[in-house]
């Protein structure tokens, strides 16, 4: 499955998205993103995620990051 389908499958049913599969579509949204700042800005939001115990706080701070899945969709 392409990363764009799979963005799009996360965007159809987000509020009940596994938190981890969203991670894990945000580290592959990285690399495309076109200023270093950006991705660098991305890559800390994602470690503050994964450093989270709390599944209600990671699913909070991924809905968050929501706009980054709009964007790859758009064309960054």
């Amino acid at each position: 499955m392409s990363l764009e389908n799979k963005i799009k499958q996360i965007l159809n049913n987000f509020d009940n998205a596994e938190s981890e599969l969203i991670i894990e579509i945000l580290t592959l949204i990285q690399p495309h993103l076109k200023s270093a700042i950006t991705r660098d800005y991305l890559k800390g939001k994602i470690q503050a995620i994964t450093d989270t115990h709390s599944d209600i706080e990671k699913k909070k701070l991924c809905t968050d990051l929501r706009p980054y899945f709009d964007w790859y969709l758009q064309g960054i």
